[in-house]
């Protein structure tokens, strides 16, 4: 029987776990359940073969999305987005991010005081490496600036101004089409560009 509740202390490890994978309808299409590792091994496995895309090599810009509303409807959940971009793109290539963030950073949390916290994205990875307790958000904050520490990374939003990104170590882009044209052009001959409409929704990953 899975231990469901944690004593004191420490919480208990794992007897068991269930993962599902949903489709593009969110209907259910495959659960795994059992060991943990194992069980984890074959879900990766079946989402790798109907939600995954092989690519044979990196990309100078990546275009992605966090598959529209209600998704992107702040920058913390955009990171998703960026994330998916960033498993094929060139070291020191461009990820182009179109989320509306609506919602902002947002406001709540500490997610906007972490980004604005050091000055540059290597920064905050080597304060967050050096840090001995865990701050609320930091994960997101980690992800993020391990990403633009090796892409230049530039947004296109609606309710985030450029001193507002700025802060956040993130460019602005009123235009897609200009800037994709703009990085081609500042790649190597032969430059390559990718895009993900739906972001997360469908990961590449390099063969």
């Amino acid at each position: 029987m899975p231990r469901l509740l944690a004593s004191r202390g420490e919480p208990p490890e794992p007897d068991a776990a269930l993962s599902i994978i949903l489709n593009r309808d969110q209907e259910i299409v495959a659960a795994y359940g059992g060991d943990l590792e194992a069980m984890h091994e074959r879900a990766v496995r079946h989402a790798r073969q109907i939600a995954m895309r092989p690519v044979p090599g990196p990309f100078d810009v990546v275009v992605t999305s966090n598959s529209g509303y209600p998704l992107d409807q702040n920058l913390y959940q955009a990171v998703k987005g960026m994330s998916a971009a960033y498993q094929v793109a060139r070291p020191g290539g461009t990820i182009i991010c179109a989320a509306e963030c609506r919602d902002g950073f947002p406001e709540h949390g500490g997610y906007r005081d972490l980004l604005a916290s050091a000055p540059s994205p290597r920064a905050l990875l080597e304060a967050i490496e050096t840090r001995s307790a865990t701050r609320p958000d930091q994960w997101q904050v980690q992800i993020q600036a391990r990403i633009q520490a090796d892409c230049r990374v530039v947004m296109h939003t609606s309710y985030l101004s450029d001193s507002d990104l700025a802060a956040a170590h993130l460019e602005q882009t009123a235009d897609i089409s200009d800037s994709v044209a703009r990085a081609l052009a500042g790649a190597a001959p032969g430059g390559r560009a990718c895009v993900l409409p739906e972001g997360p929704q469908t990961v590449p990953y390099l063969v």
